[in-house]
């Protein structure tokens, strides 16, 4: 398998940070946290670069590219922390969609019109639905809980389609779980970035406390965690794009990988900050409750370590170096 990126899916991902960087910092995460938290400028920015159509095919108007490029692309929105359920709709909704042949209604998605959010057994909530509301630890998540098939055209700005899917529905859930890994990713460089640039500024006994070699390695460690589940991640995506039997183990390895690095990376920036580290005059903090709220999305650590154990324990995913370098 060929793990390199093309120049144009660098190019993409690139571009899409880039203008993320320039709409969506932390002051305007401040602002959505203060009034209301969805924002239809943003959501149109979204629309008219044709995130929202990354996936739908170009018959129905998309760009028609694959999960590698989507994974990407939501790993900058994790770096971004965005707010708005790009990922839930385009993402994980679409290629459903798709999959089951449900593709009426994807020009609406493409033109921003339409959202869609889906639940399933091991992830009850959806992202901006109709429904009992409920509360995450994210405030900048609208999350509710959805138990019927149902369009809400009331509601203003785009409408939403809800649906909820049975329990046995691996497809739902790896998707679901690529895209959760992937931005767990981008939120732990995020993290990182902020812990590094703070600790080049705040001093201690005369210099910055990044000079310090505890911390050093500290920060490093979080860098070693964050590129080695970043491999994984894309691996995972590839082999649910090739409709690979282990697509579902390479998922749920992922999505213990990018947790694992999200949360040593939340835990060792908050550290960084010292005190000031958990407050709310800190930008971290949305970062690191982000990363919270998505390590329990879509299967906890424990669901996705028994999937893995199960598979390898199981004897159904052949290991050793026959087959890993086969």
């Amino acid at each position: 398998m060929n793990m390199l990126f093309t120049e144009d899916q660098l190019t993409l991902a690139e571009t899409v940070r880039d203008y993320l960087a320039g709409t969506h910092g932390p002051e305007v995460l401040r602002r959505l946290d203060a009034d209301g938290n969805r924002d239809p400028a943003i959501w149109q920015g979204l629309v008219d670069m044709g995130l929202t159509g990354l996936l739908v095919p170009e018959a129905q108007g998309g760009l028609g590219l694959g999960l590698v490029d989507a994974a990407l692309i939501a790993a900058e929105c994790g770096r971004a922390c965005l707010a708005e359920p790009l990922v839930d709709t385009a993402f994980v909704g679409v290629p459903w969609l798709v999959a089951q042949g449900k593709t009426d209604g994807l020009g609406e998605i493409v033109a921003g019109t339409r959202k869609v959010a889906l639940s399933h057994q091991i992830n009850p909530w959806v992202a901006d639905g109709a429904g009992e509301a409920l509360t995450s630890v994210d405030p900048l998540r609208h999350l509710s809980v959805h138990i019927e098939r149902s369009r809400d055209t009331s509601a203003p700005g785009p409408s939403t389609s809800l649906g909820t899917s049975d329990e046995g529905d691996d497809h739902l859930l790896n998707l679901g779980a690529l895209m959760s890994a992937a931005q767990l990713v981008g939120l732990a460089d995020a993290m990182l970035s902020q812990a590094v640039e703070y600790a080049k500024i705040r001093t201690q006994f005369g210099q910055p406390i990044g000079a310090f070699q505890g911390l050093k390695h500290q920060l490093a460690s979080c860098s070693v965690a964050i590129e080695f589940a970043k491999p994984v991640v894309w691996r995972a995506a590839q082999a649910l794009a090739d409709g690979l039997e282990s697509a579902g183990v390479h998922i749920s390895h992922a999505k213990v990988a990018a947790t694992d690095a999200a949360m040593l990376t939340a835990e060792t920036a908050i550290q960084t900050h010292g005190a000031m580290g958990y407050t709310y005059e800190v930008d971290l903090h949305f970062w690191m409750k982000r990363s919270w709220a998505l390590a329990g999305a879509w299967g906890s650590r424990a669901f996705h370590l028994r999937r893995v154990d199960e598979a390898v324990l199981g004897g159904s995913l052949p290991i050793g170096p026959e087959h890993t370098f086969a």
